[in-house]
């Protein structure tokens, strides 16, 4: 059986990396992408062939449509010259950004940002890149546990959110005509920088959220590292259209 190879966005730091590893330690091959830290993501590569894996990483705006087009062009250059193919097979649509703001103080800026990332960039890059994904392959967009229960400040992002997961259905729908499982997961709160760390770096927060999930901890990116990799390299092909939470059940 030739060897997989995945494309997770957003792969040089927190769940993204994390996933990137998990899915090397299964011996998948992986590009991950970055946006501006090229030592990082370098260095995700260096872990990766650490464990005997083979990986590259690749420049890209997730949320600049216009950019699309040259990055599927040096994907494509990328997976001839590593790895001799011209598909891959699993995506991840994992890259994103997070503003914290009240609904009633969100700015028209703050929302579009969030947009371009969440929703349009997931939308066009899947959309640039169906003739590089192998009949058969999957795709896995990521969401939040906010698009289930609400918290303040979140308004915006959650939306985002909650797109995705309608998309995600239609993705599978029209897919699935080709083999393509799609799905999404939902991942709580975890302990990484995302947001300024608040959730890993807060005392006050980390316990209220510990306190509000059934595993009675707060998350930590090798949950969800280890949730990806599963989800992309069992043989449950047949799950599609599906959001899996990954939260240790907060807020049950």
């Amino acid at each position: 059986m030739s060897r997989k190879i995945a494309l997770v966005t957003g792969g040089s730091r927190g769940l993204g990396r994390n996933a990137a590893l998990h899915l090397a330690r299964q011996g998948v091959g992986v590009v991950i992408t970055y946006l501006s830290r090229a030592d990082e993501a370098a260095a995700v590569v260096a872990e990766v062939e650490a464990l005997g894996g083979t990986a590259a990483a690749l420049r890209l705006d997730a949320g600049d449509a216009r950019a699309f087009e040259a990055f599927a062009q040096d994907l494509g250059a990328t997976l001839a010259s590593v790895w001799g193919r011209e598909t891959f097979d699993f995506l991840v649509n994992n890259a994103g950004m997070g503003i914290h703001a009240g609904f009633a103080d969100t700015t028209e800026a703050e929302f579009d940002a969030l947009v371009n990332v969440h929703l349009k960039g997931v939308f066009f890059l899947t959309q640039r890149l169906l003739p590089m994904i192998a009949n058969g392959g999957r795709i896995l967009n990521v969401s939040s546990g906010l698009a289930r229960f609400s918290m303040p400040g979140y308004a915006a992002y959650a939306a985002m959110k909650g797109a995705v997961e309608v998309l995600t259905r239609y993705m599978a729908k029209e897919l699935g005509s080709r083999g393509i499982a799609v799905n999404v997961i939902a991942p709580g709160a975890i302990e990484t920088d995302f947001g300024g760390g608040v959730v890993r770096d807060n005392p006050d927060v980390n316990a209220s959220v510990a306190a509000n999930t059934a595993m009675g901890r707060v998350g930590r990116p090798e949950d969800i590292g280890q949730a990806i990799a599963s989800i992309l390299t069992s043989q449950a092909q047949w799950m599609t259209a599906q959001r899996i939470e990954v939260s240790g059940g907060m807020f049950l």
